[in-house]
């Protein structure tokens, strides 16, 4: 935790002279890992002492919605851009927004460690870290054809009754036709497939164990 925690005192004092000594680190609901894990644990620390989470999650978003825009991505996400060339066109796109301290600090610090291509995974971590904070459990449910409002809502009612007290579902629906039938269900860590097209598999593989 402590390349987490240098990271953190970067966020919140990057554009600060003064070196203040390294606070606690505010431990997130879930562990993230890898790079993005350590920037967004980072950030969620920081926001949390300043208490700006909501302020900060929206402010990712819109990051994400300007780092998609041609003429800033072709500055900001090309490696042989310099990082002071990089880092200027960042300042110049979030001051326009009037962005909080921290999240210009996240995105300096990122320029600075030639590190920008990674804000993606940055912003998909915190919204994890986000989500956990507020009890939701992310749940996918694909199906071969769109679900409608009646089974949506009954689809929505059992899924509810496996929750903890506390938790919040947040449903996601996708459609795949190559499963031909049925659903495929993916909430927090469990997995179950109940497709036509695992089924079948699963037919064929006992018939051909039989001959």
């Amino acid at each position: 935790m402590a390349a987490v925690a240098g990271i953190s005192l970067k966020v919140r004092q990057l554009s600060t002279s003064a070196a203040r000594p390294v606070s606690k680190l505010v431990k997130p609901p879930i562990q993230v890992y890898g790079l993005e894990g350590r920037y967004a644990t980072a950030l969620y620390s920081a926001a949390t002492k300043q208490k700006k989470l909501d302020q900060v999650e929206k402010e990712l978003s819109r990051v994400s919605t300007l780092l998609k825009d041609p003429k800033l991505s072709s500055v900001v996400m090309n490696p042989h851009t310099k990082s002071a060339v990089k880092q200027k066109a960042v300042n110049d796109a979030l001051a326009k927004e009037k962005m909080s301290p921290i999240t210009v600090n996240l995105m300096n610090l990122l320029a600075e460690n030639g590190r920008l291509r990674y804000t993606p995974d940055i912003v998909s971590a915190f919204g994890k870290i986000m989500s956990a904070y507020r009890g939701e459990v992310l749940c996918t449910v694909t199906t071969a054809q769109p679900l409608d409002d009646t089974s949506l809502t009954e689809l929505k009612s059992v899924l509810s009754g496996f929750l903890a007290k506390g938790e919040v579902l947040k449903l996601e629906t996708k459609t795949d036709p190559s499963i031909l039938g049925g659903m495929i269900v993916n909430i927090g860590e469990k997995y179950v497939d109940m497709s036509t097209k695992s089924k079948i598999q699963k037919l064929t593989k006992i018939m051909r164990e039989t001959v």
